[in-house]
């Protein structure tokens, strides 16, 4: 029988090429988007000079002229413009990083919760999420800032409790006076973190490898505060306080957070925790139930069965639409300008009513969150390809 002939090879830059005809749209796309990009550059700068509007980012230098009462460094008005957004960027990504911890640790038990075998506490769980997840977040910040600044007492008659007070001016806590022995204690409870992470590596292989359950909570907690005692004391143990007191007008000394930042706090994570839940809850839901049954054979308690069974499976479904979330954390803190908090976007709205320079103080708004968004975008997919199932 004389041998099949094989089909004549195609040749790789060929039409019916489907990776060539791939970069040829591709090129076409880029070359598309580039022109209009174009377009609309040369468009905006033509009627900007019609018009004699000054353009460019020279003002940045100039001094800003205003105040900035709230963020981790002192900020004057002889100070120029970019340290005005520099401070614009470290209060947004300080209550977004913040809000982002709290809103996993509250959505992931709220997620939990409605899974309990006990009526009200599944009841409260979903009251919560139907009650937050339905009211706009806009005026779930100023429900917050209403709530703080009428209803608590005046600065000068604080709710007091232990050694933190509590009034319209905000919460007032007791911080450490810096000293060397702080900076030792940092790096003990590094090493501790280093410490706890290695032990709750080998306890998993352990329990992969004999079942043998070990504690993977407590123990590399327990881990992490002796690390961080044995260098508190290892660097002199320092123990001095800046505590607040209660002065004739306001409370003086200590550390503060505003009312605008514990409402812009408070806002974000109530608002997005109940979205969280519901990403949780899908996730676990996902897992086929014979995984518990499966575990609850092994004599797993139904804590254990959530912790080391549902939970790391329910992982992987949660991590792409968790993304989500902690980008639109990000972005609805934008929303804090309506209550006065000095964020990036409110910095940018005084600096365009006085310098005019509309075009530049948009961009650099735009290129704040895009640049945020992105990086959130990149850890969180280097933890998903990390948490992925791995398949030989």
């Amino acid at each position: 029988m004389p041998p099949s002939r094989l089909p004549p090879k195609k040749r790789s830059w060929s039409w019916r090429s489907q990776a060539f005809r791939g970069l040829i749209y591709q090129l076409l796309a880029a070359g598309l988007i580039g022109l209009v990009v174009w377009f609309l550059a040369k468009n905006t700068m033509h009627n900007m000079q019609v018009r004699g509007i000054q353009s460019g980012f020279d003002f940045l230098t100039q001094p800003a002229g205003f105040d900035i009462g709230e963020g981790l460094y002192p900020f004057d008005s002889g100070e120029p413009y970019w340290r005005a957004f520099l401070m614009g960027v470290v209060n947004t990504l300080r209550v977004a990083v913040i809000g982002i911890v709290l809103t996993t640790v509250l959505g992931t038990l709220l997620g939990v919760g409605r899974f309990s075998r006990n009526a009200l506490v599944r009841g409260l769980c979903s009251a919560y999420v139907e009650l937050f997840r339905n009211v706009p977040i806009l005026l779930q910040l100023l429900t917050w800032y209403l709530v703080l600044t009428e209803t608590l007492p005046a600065s000068y008659e604080p709710w007091k409790v232990g050694p933190f007070f509590l009034s319209k001016g905000g919460l007032n806590f007791p911080i450490p006076v810096w000293a060397t022995g702080h900076g030792v204690a940092a790096v003990g409870l590094l090493l501790g973190c280093v410490a706890a992470w290695a032990y709750r590596r080998w306890a998993m292989r352990q329990f992969e490898a004999t079942g043998r359950i070990r504690s993977t909570f407590w123990v590399p907690v327990a881990v992490v505060v002796a690390g961080g005692l044995l260098g508190w004391v290892a660097g002199g143990a320092p123990a001095q306080m800046n505590s607040p007191i209660k002065g004739e007008f306001a409370i003086e000394n200590g550390g503060a957070l505003t009312p605008e930042f514990l409402a812009v706090l408070l806002g974000l994570t109530f608002y997005t925790s109940a979205f969280v839940a519901e990403v949780v809850r899908a996730g676990i839901q996902s897992v086929s139930s014979g995984q518990g049954e499966a575990a609850a054979a092994l004599g797993l308690n139904r804590s254990q069965q959530m912790r080391l069974v549902m939970l790391p499976q329910a992982l992987r479904v949660i991590i792409p639409p968790l993304t989500s979330q902690y980008l639109n954390l990000t972005k609805n803190s934008s929303l804090a300008v309506a209550i006065g908090y000095p964020d990036v976007v409110s910095i940018s709205n005084t600096a365009l009513n006085q310098t005019g320079r509309a075009v530049e103080c948009i961009s650099i708004v735009m290129l704040v969150y895009l640049s945020t968004s992105l990086i959130t975008s990149l850890l969180m997919n280097w933890y998903n390809a990390r948490a992925a199932i791995k398949e030989r």
